[in-house]
């Protein structure tokens, strides 16, 4: 297995968890209600302002994730002395992030 490829984990408190969660399935229940709405014949406006929606709920989540990121992995890795390698894989993800 190589570099790019070697999954890594991460504590989050039961608090986090069960925020991302929560917000996560909201997510999901407003995609449902976006194939009910495209069943239906719903007008196409309607369709675009519910995707809109969570397309900033999707943004509000990673921003969540990136904030919590940077908080504690990358600080902890400065604190380890691997700073260099843990502000890089931020700004790759920045970058990623910055493109959707």
């Amino acid at each position: 297995m190589n570099k790019s490829e070697e999954i890594k984990f991460t504590h989050r408190s039961d608090k986090d968890k069960k925020q991302l969660i929560t917000r996560l399935k909201r997510i999901e229940g407003q995609v449902r209600g976006i194939q009910n709405m495209i069943e239906d014949d719903r007008y196409c406006v309607d369709i675009l302002t519910q995707i809109s929606a969570i397309n900033a709920a999707m943004n509000n989540v990673g921003l969540n994730l990136l904030e919590k990121h940077a908080r504690h992995c990358v600080s902890d890795a400065i604190q380890d002395g691997n700073g260099d390698e843990a502000i890089e894989e931020l700004m790759d993800v920045f970058k990623r992030f910055s493109k959707s």
